[in-house]
Parts: C-alpha cells; structure tokens; sequence
C-alpha cells in the first residue's frame, strides 16, 4: 500500500464516497501481508517513503513472481534488484497488462510506472568501464526514485585530467557517487573538489591483491577528504537508495 493509495482512500473516505468497512477493506494489507514463505512489509512506502525492494539471488523464480505480484497490487512500483532475463521474461508473462521493464546493465527489473524525475541531480561517476555495472544499479536505482540523474564515467585517478575536465557537472550535483575498484582513490580525489557529500561504492573489480573489493573498502572508509559515506562492495542499489533519500 503506497502513500498515494491511502492518501486517495482516506480521501474518497472523507467524501464520504466509501464506507468505513470498505476503507478497511482497501487498507488491509497493513502492516504486513503473510505469503507463508515471506512476511512482505507492505506499509514500508508510509515510513520510509518508498516500498520494500525484491532482491532476487536465493529466492526461486517463482517465488519472485509471487512476492512481486503482491506487492504490485498494492504499489504504484516496484523493484528487483540482481535480477535475470530469465526473471524478467517470467515476471512479463505473469503480470500482463503491467508495465514490466527490464534494466539490463543495472540488473534491475521495475513494475509499475516510476515517478516523473523532479528532485535535484544526482551524478554517478566511475573510475573505469569495468565499474559501469554497479554504477547503472545505483543510476537506475535513483532515477526511478524520482531523482534527475547524470553519468560520468571513466574518469579515474590514472587520469585525473578528465575528472579535473568536468568540474562544472560536479558542481552541479546535489550529491555524487563514486563508483571504484582497484585502490579505490576516486571517491577522496572527488569529495576534495565538491560541497556537497560523495557516496562511495568499492567493486569487485580488480587482481588479486584487491581481495574482491576489499582493498577499494578500506582505502574509501580511510578518505582523507571529509563528507564520504561508503556502502557495501558492489552495493550500487544501496548507493542509489541512500544518494535519492538525501536528494529529496
């Protein structure tokens, strides 16, 4: 149940256009809906502003179908993070006559249709190319969260000349994310140049002595540069998440 619907209920009920047992009716999916295999928290839009998010890895195809098709009943959109094609393509059969796309680079699929971008600029940035996946989740993520979002990518320290080259986008932004494996230095080189509070996302990316992502973790959680946040290796949808509730 998302804002919206229980605005528009409350509404009619004040209108005197339903009944309170059909206003009930319409609200009972509060606090929680028992799938028996899943409690899914359906006034979580009421309190954070934003519905309960599907992470598909672990669950089996069809239980997706159940849980998204549940949640799409109640809210205007709604989003699976890591998914597949193969997802994808299950979800669009289940669910004909909703609007089901597929964000192939962010792994994202969205139910629904998002809000009209109208809060301030979010800006991605990466370091490489090899980082644009994870930069996507966090892009796509807060697009449809109702950000206006832009992209800088492979702008990495290596080459410090072409983050240096758009200054005017950085100063643009209302808040950035940093997106960056290897040693991880793009998030304290950014944060020295802006105002304004830098998300930094480690990545996987990477040789050996990187540890998987962790190497770029620890060098980010050191920043010199003040005003860095730092969310998980490769949580790019946690950076997305967290840079559209600071733009709001």
């Amino acid at each position: 149940m998302d804002r919206r619907r229980v605005e528009a209920v409350l509404a009619d009920l004040k209108a005197g256009k339903v009944t309170v047992a059909e206003a009930m009716d319409r609200l009972r999916g509060l606090p929680y809906e028992d799938l028996g295999f899943a409690r899914l928290d359906a006034h979580r839009d009421l309190r954070r502003g934003f519905p309960e998010v599907v992470y598909c890895p672990g669950k089996t195809p069809a239980r997706i179908v159940e849980i998204v098709r549940s949640m799409s009943n109640g809210h205007a959109l709604v989003l699976a993070t890591r998914a597949t094609p193969s997802i994808h393509a299950r979800l669009r059969k289940a669910l004909k006559g909703k609007e089901v796309a597929f964000h192939a680079e962010a792994r994202l699929i969205s139910v629904g249709r998002p809000p009209k971008a109208s809060r301030g600029h979010v800006l991605v940035v990466t370091a490489g190319t090899s980082d644009i996946p994870v930069a996507e989740e966090a892009a796509v993520t807060a697009e449809l969260m109702g950000s206006r979002v832009s992209r800088l990518f492979d702008v990495g320290v290596a080459g410090v000349h072409r983050l240096l080259d758009q200054r005017a986008l950085l100063e643009k932004a209302k808040v950035i994310v940093a997106v960056a494996g290897m040693e991880g230095a793009l998030p304290s080189v950014v944060a020295g140049l802006v105002e304004v509070p830098v998300i930094a996302v480690p990545t996987s990316v990477g040789y050996g002595a990187s540890f998987d992502g962790l190497a770029a973790l620890l060098a980010m959680m050191n920043a010199c540069s003040p005003g860095v946040a730092v969310v998980n290796i490769d949580n790019g949808f946690g950076a997305g998440y967290l840079a559209s509730r600071m733009n709001r």
